[in-house]
């Protein structure tokens, strides 16, 4: 449960931490500020109930994957506690620079999902949200040009947020489990019919 004192001094150091971490960094392809995007997900995890260890790892989700690695997860466990870094750490898909291909790195990913507890299932599925709600109303503003952010096709990347979507339903609450799955719906709706794909998501012919 979420104290009475909430926010409380961890997070707002942790609200701090996460916009010096991320201060001159941008969301792919914008000019927006990432911290755009922790403030989100955050305002999300909270909006469903989480407490203040998922919102301060909501606010530092992204931390170990862009700004420093193994290293940085052993100073966020310490400066905000061991289960916060584990959900951190269950919300990060790669350690290394260069990060391994596109398709392992989150194929990887959705095998650890399906293992994770619903503390990382609350944060992955708000992450996942925003990215899928911001794709959309950038296609909407910004047609297909969009897709050139990705490292991957648009038919992955949507691929993706549905086997996201499917893993963690039934272990998320049921009014975000139904936003992620409208976002996720309305990405579909704007791919090409299967029979014009050719391949498969995952690389293998239709």
């Amino acid at each position: 449960m979420t104290s009475a004192r909430f926010p409380g001094k961890r997070f707002q150091e942790a609200l701090a931490y996460a916009a010096r971490l991320h201060a001159s960094q941008f969301r792919k392809g914008t000019t927006r500020p990432y911290v755009a995007h922790l403030l989100g997900v955050t305002s999300t995890v909270l909006t469903y109930g989480g407490d203040e260890d998922e919102a301060i790892a909501a606010l530092l989700h992204d931390a170990v994957e862009d700004q420093g690695g193994k290293p940085l997860l052993r100073r966020i466990r310490n400066k905000f506690g061991a289960r916060v870094a584990r959900i951190v750490d269950g919300c990060t898909d790669s350690y290394t620079e260069p990060k391994p291909p596109w398709l392992e790195r989150k194929k990887a990913y959705l095998r650890h999902l399906r293992r994770a507890n619903s503390s990382i299932c609350l944060v992955s599925a708000a992450d996942k949200l925003y990215n899928a709600r911001e794709t959309f109303n950038d296609l909407c503003s910004e047609g297909d040009q969009v897709w050139q952010r990705f490292k991957a096709a648009r038919e992955q990347v949507v691929w993706y947020y549905r086997r996201v979507e499917k893993i963690v339903r039934g272990r998320i609450p049921r009014g975000l489990a139904r936003e992620l799955d409208s976002v996720v719906t309305a990405l579909e709706a704007t791919l090409p019919p299967p029979s014009l794909q050719g391949k498969s998501p995952t690389g293998k012919s239709t």
